[in-house]
């Protein structure tokens, strides 16, 4: 049923579609340019991601480099990109969350 028992306003909803395309396309852009720090090992390896999650720089301290030792600076890499990643994700719900409450949950394909 529709508010007033009559037909839905075709234009009205048409604009208020284009307007919900326009912020999350925009919210996307956003998401696409900011920029999300994880850490690991007390800041020993950094690991900075797009708020869309894709990894864009790694910073390793030469005291994390121990050449007897790999496994952990894997270890702490590893620690690192994760812990940048679940920051994004957290911007990502942020952001986009109350744009695509009304769509059933999310949009197909998007990670939220």
């Amino acid at each position: 049923m529709f508010p007033g028992g009559g037909q839905p306003n075709m234009q009205q909803l048409l604009k208020q579609a284009q307007k919900m395309q326009q912020d999350l396309a925009q919210a996307q852009q956003e998401l696409a340019e900011a920029r999300v720090t994880g850490t690991a090992g007390g800041g020993l390896v950094e690991a900075t991601v797009t708020g869309s999650g894709v990894l864009v720089a790694l910073t390793i301290a030469p005291a994390a480099a121990d050449p007897e030792d790999t496994e952990t600076l894997a270890d702490l890499v590893l620690a690192a990109v994760q812990n940048a990643t679940q920051e994004a994700q957290k911007m990502q719900a942020e952001r986009m969350g109350p744009l695509t409450q009304g769509l059933g949950g999310g949009i197909p394909g998007l990670p939220f």
